[in-house]
């Protein structure tokens, strides 16, 4: 089972891959103040909040990051397994 940590405001994201069978953990503030607990999850989706202007973000994490601004639930979910591969 893939366990997703989702930023909080991507509920219908985060409901779609519960259904499809992911482990949903949801990350409040920012990623910065959840570093311990984000080395256990297989990938991290967010809205892109926590990015510059330049798409840039400081968190430093060896956990895949996804910005997935403008996609579906089900894009995301595609993203997600083609990461995993």
């Amino acid at each position: 089972m893939k366990k997703v940590g989702i930023e909080i405001g991507l509920r219908n994201i985060a409901e779609y891959l519960s259904s499809e069978g992911c482990s949903v953990h949801e990350i409040s503030g920012p990623m910065i103040d959840n570093l311990s607990r984000l080395g256990n999850l297989d990938v991290i989706v967010t809205s892109g909040m926590d990015t510059d202007m330049l798409g840039h973000s400081t968190t430093k994490t060896k956990t895949p990051v996804l910005n997935v601004s403008g996609l579906t639930p089900e894009e995301v979910k595609s993203l997600i397994d083609r990461q995993m591969k």
